[in-house]
C-alpha cells in the first residue's frame, strides 16, 4: 500500500476573471474546486493510475469536511486526523493574473494531534511505501520529516520525500527511497547555479552519496535528471505540448514514478512514467489522468 501524509491539505478554489481589476468588483468567468496539498495531489495521480492507496492529512472545520468528501469521491482511502478547533485553509488560486494566488493559514497542531499522527504511521510496514510531501505549519516542529524517518528505521518501508532545504538534508541520513528537488532547489542546497543536465548530475549524485536511493531533479519545461544508489544515471527531455497550469506537476512526477516502479519495478521505466505524469498534468486544467499519461509515455525518449 502507498500512503501519503499532507500536514496542511486545502480547498483550492481556483477562478479565472476576465480583465482583472484592483479596487473593483470583479466577477469570475470559470471556477473549480478541489482538494489540494502535495500529498494529496500524489494521491489523486495515483487513483487516476489505479494504484490503490491512503491519504493521511488533518483536518478542520467545514472546509476539512469538504476535503474529505472530495478525497472519498475520487475513491482514495481517506483516514483524516480531525483536529477540534480552526479550520483547514481555502486556497485562492487566479488564473487569469498569472502566478497569483492567496493561501489560508490551516488550524493549529498540538503535541496531541502529532501523537495521533504517530497512531496512524505506526500501522504501516514492510513492503508499504510512505510519501511525505509538502510544508510544514508553523505550530509543527521543523524536524517532522526526519523524526517520523527515524521511526520506520529498520521497518522495510520505502519512504518518498518531497522537500527543500534543510527540512531535506536532514532525511538523508536516513536513506530515501526518492527525493526530488528541482533543479533550483538543489542550487539553494549546495549554493552554486545549476541550469544545465551536465552541471545536475555531479550534485544530484552527491546527494546519493549522502544517503538516497534514488534522485528526481526537475527541470519544469526542460526535463529531469535521474541518478541511483546503483549508478543509474538518465536525462530526459519532457514531451512536446502546452503549458496549461503547472500547480501539481511535481507531485503528479513523484506518483507517477511510483507507478511505474510498482508496474514494472524499473528504474527507467519509472522515471519515464514520471516524466509523462508531470508533463501531463502541466499540459491539462486539472491533474493528469491515466489516459493523457500513457498517450505522453509513448512520447517520451
Amino acid at each position: 500500500m502507498v500512503y501519503t501524509v499532507t500536514f496542511n491539505p486545502s480547498l483550492d478554489y481556483i477562478v479565472t476573471v476576465d480583465d482583472f481589476k484592483f479596487g473593483k468588483t470583479n466577477r469570475t468567468t470559470s471556477e473549480l474546486m478541489l482538494p489540494g496539498g502535495k500529498g494529496v495531489n500524489v494521491s489523486i495521480v495515483l487513483s487516476n493510475l489505479g494504484i490503490e492507496n491512503t491519504a493521511i492529512y488533518y483536518s478542520a472545520g467545514f472546509v476539512g469536511n469538504e476535503i474529505t468528501k472530495r478525497i472519498s469521491e475520487i475513491g482514495i482511502n481517506a483516514e483524516e486526523i480531525r483536529i477540534s478547533e480552526g479550520c483547514s485553509r481555502i486556497n485562492l488560486k487566479l488564473k487569469s493574473v498569472e502566478g497569483t494566488e492567496i493561501n489560508g493559514m490551516g488550524p493549529h497542531i498540538s503535541e496531541t494531534d502529532i501523537e495521533k499522527l504517530y497512531d496512524k504511521l505506526d500501522r504501516i510496514g514492510e513492503g508499504d511505501i510512505l510519501v511525505l510531501a509538502g510544508s510544514i505549519p508553523s505550530t509543527m516542529p521543523d524536524s517532522i520529516y526526519s523524526d517520523i524517518m527515524e521511526r520506520f528505521v529498520g521497518k522495510g518501508v520505502k519512504i518518498v520525500v518531497d522537500s527543500t532545504g534543510e527540512r531535506l538534508t536532514n532525511v538523508l541520513r536516513f536513506k530515501p527511497f526518492l527525493i526530488k528537488p528541482n533543479n533550483h532547489e538543489l542550487s539553494e542546497i549546495f549554493d552554486v547555479p545549476l541550469m544545465t543536465k551536465e552541471r545536475i548530475i555531479p550534485y544530484a549524485k552527491k546527494l546519493v552519496e549522502l544517503g538516497a536511493e534514488n534522485v528526481i531533479v526537475s527541470m519544469a519545461g526542460d526535463g529531469a535528471v535521474f541518478v541511483s544508489s546503483k549508478g543509474d544515471v538518465y536525462t530526459m527531455e519532457v514531451p512536446e505540448g502546452t503549458l496549461v497550469n503547472g500547480v501539481g506537476a511535481g507531485d503528479s512526477m513523484v506518483a507517477g514514478f511510483l507507478a511505474g516502479y510498482l508496474e514494472k519495478g524499473d528504474l527507467q521505466y519509472a522515471f519515464r512514467m514520471g516524466i509523462s505524469a508531470g508533463s501531463a498534468s502541466a499540459y491539462s486544467e486539472n491533474l493528469a489522468t491515466r489516459e493523457e499519461i500513457y498517450n505522453l509515455l509513448e512520447k517520451t525518449k
